[in-house]
């Protein structure tokens, strides 16, 4: 155990850079694993405007390197490898499995985050930052009085599609079926709303344009007729997946894989913690990342003060 850290955060999100931040800073010996890039999700958006202290905005990316700066600056150690499996061998050994060999801690921070499903249809990935959206929160207000789309028929579409109605001049909402998912008095809203145009019973085909997004290629499933929707954005939301598939016979997780966790972080396994969009009940704002990876580091190190 002489080789072994006191804390090993799992995922370079904003969660998994704060948790970082916070360890480091308490002089606790502390690995962050990230298996793609540091910042999460976050860098995909082009102007983040609801993060506190940045009255003008800031980019996604940016905003990412700079929570990663901070961190290091205490001495946050960084590692890019993808976890396989975790082995809890006791309260203060977990031995952490990756493609770049195995890491022991005393306590662990898991904050892999969840991914949004995407359309996986041409365009799509090239127009990410450029049209393509995840989350209209996030974006909505660089579309004002402009026609947008979302993809999807839940609650979170539904409430999206409602909430870019305060910048966009039209809203598309397209759905595959010809009934919304959605709880009834949201969808009451939305099909009351003036500025909401359903597009029913149809999929995107493929997402096009030059520099930027200017128009959507749609089918309708039932009659296959091709169409162009002309539209300066469209706003993905076809659900999320949590990355859970190396915990789950670790943790427990609700039916949607999510981890379950209190209001301390704490998982239910004696020095396992978790924080950010992979846990139960996030509101998936960057914000609320940020406080519970400090919630998660803070009672990670009380954790092993009585080791």
């Amino acid at each position: 155990m002489s080789d072994a850290y006191d804390v090993i955060i799992i995922g370079g999100g904003p969660a998994g850079l704060t948790a970082g931040m916070y360890c480091a800073r308490a002089r606790l010996k502390t690995l962050l694993l990230e298996k793609a890039f540091t910042g999460g999700q976050i860098v995909n958006t082009e102007r983040v405007e609801n993060y506190p202290g940045f009255p003008d905005g800031i980019s996604g990316f940016d905003l990412g390197m700079l929570m990663q700066q901070q961190a290091q600056k205490y001495g946050l150690q960084i590692v890019y490898a993808e976890v396989s499996s975790i082995n809890n061998k006791s309260n203060y050994e977990k031995i952490v499995d990756t493609n770049e060999g195995s890491f022991v801690a005393k306590s662990l921070i898991i904050a892999g985050g969840a991914e949004h499903n995407h359309l996986d249809v041409p365009g799509e990935q090239e127009f990410v930052g450029r049209g393509v959206s995840y989350c209209a929160t996030c974006d909505g207000a660089f579309y004002k009085d402009q026609d947008v789309a979302i993809v999807g028929g839940g609650d979170s579409a539904v409430v999206e599609a409602i909430a870019l109605t305060r910048f966009a001049s039209k809203v598309y909402l397209i759905h595959r079926r010809d009934a919304l998912r959605a709880s009834k008095i949201v969808q009451e809203q939305a099909l009351s709303n003036p500025k909401i145009e359903f597009v029913w019973d149809t999929v995107v085909l493929a997402i096009e344009g030059d520099a930027k997004i200017e128009d959507l290629k749609i089918s309708n499933v039932k009659t296959q007729k091709q169409t162009t929707l002309k539209v300066a954005a469209v706003f993905v939301s076809v659900g999320l997946h949590p990355n859970t598939a190396f915990v789950k016979d670790i943790v427990s997780l609700d039916k949607g894989g999510y981890i379950i966790a209190n209001e301390k972080m704490e998982t239910g396994v004696d020095g396992i913690y978790t924080a950010g969009d992979i846990r139960l009940n996030s509101v998936r704002q960057v914000i609320a990342a940020a406080g519970d990876g400090a919630t998660a580091a803070l009672n990670a190190e009380r954790y092993l003060l009585e080791s």
